[in-house]
């Protein structure tokens, strides 16, 4: 039986982590899905190793907001160092998914942006974890994007 965790927060203004455990069910049904929600992203990282290490999670999505603020951008980076040495320290994926406020101004765009993202992010994870390192071979250097359009590889 796989558990997979989804971290998400009261703070974001899209309830991101409804979208990803759509995914995760409709791709892998059997797996056990355990969600933690906390307050702002600098609670991430200890929901998401309590997940990992007291609940015995593969992988865990990460669902964040970011206010447009250079302390909200602060507060990011804070979370996002916690993260990556989170998986350094367990071998497990994290993935972040992450929507900053001054990415559009039209909260319909942030809307679209925000769903679209955990919903691929939320594919990534289940690839990763269902068929291992080279899930995303595949997609390697083909400018791939999540809630945005994707650029495309400059060498096609």
């Amino acid at each position: 039986m796989i558990k997979i965790g989804v971290v998400d927060t009261t703070f974001a203004r899209v309830d991101m982590a409804r979208y990803a455990i759509e995914v995760i069910k409709e791709h892998m049904p059997n797996a056990v899905i355990l969600r933690y929600t906390v307050p702002g992203i600098k609670d991430i990282p200890v929901a998401a190793r309590n997940l990992i290490i007291e609940e015995g999670c593969s992988g865990v999505i990460t669902l964040g907001w970011v206010g447009a603020k250079t302390v909200d951008k602060y507060s990011y980076l804070a979370m996002s160092i916690g993260l990556i040495m989170l998986q350094i320290t367990t071998g497990k994926h994290i993935i972040d998914v992450t929507v900053h406020e001054d990415e559009a101004d039209d909260p319909k765009k942030l809307v679209e942006i925000a769903i679209d993202r955990a919903r691929k992010h939320a594919l990534n994870l289940v690839n990763i974890l269902k068929y291992g390192r080279e899930a995303l071979t595949r997609y390697a250097g083909k400018g791939l994007r999540q809630g945005v359009p994707s650029p495309g590889p400059i060498i096609p």
